[in-house]
């Protein structure tokens, strides 16, 4: 799928932010929901921040593969991070740079107290574009 990143001039260069300004793609608007580093029955899987990330990032793929998608259709990301710090923030780049390299989702991450479900350290929702082109 074409996907158009635009990161213009008179604007920093977020891409070591972990995000892109602008993303845009022809076809249909995919909403994920909220996505948490959780078992098949919905448990959170560790109190490591690390490994709830790296389980969300998988749960995600789980989603967007179950509608004929994956990472490279995501145009947008939503994060929420329990008691957000420079670490933290850098676990997340890690994830992001190893799903997306540079060609990143626009993003909003939002540091928050505490979030649906005890022990929950970290969320994400995206939006994806289902291609105007099924080849594409």
């Amino acid at each position: 799928m074409t996907r158009t990143i635009t990161n213009p001039a008179g604007l920093h260069n977020p891409t070591d932010y972990g995000y892109s300004h602008i993303v845009s793609a022809p076809g249909e608007q995919v909403f994920i929901a909220g996505q948490y580093g959780s078992d098949e029955q919905g448990h959170v899987v560790s109190d490591d921040f690390e490994a709830q990330v790296a389980q969300t990032f998988a749960n995600l793929r789980t989603a967007l593969k179950a509608v004929g998608l994956g990472p490279e259709h995501v145009v947008r990301i939503g994060t929420y991070i329990v008691g957000h710090d420079e670490e933290k923030l850098g676990v997340l780049l890690g994830h992001l740079h190893a799903t997306w390299g540079t060609e990143l989702p626009a993003q909003t991450l939002i540091g928050v107290a505490t979030l649906a479900l005890p022990g929950m350290l970290f969320e994400m929702d995206a939006v994806a574009v289902r291609p105007a082109h099924p080849t594409e």
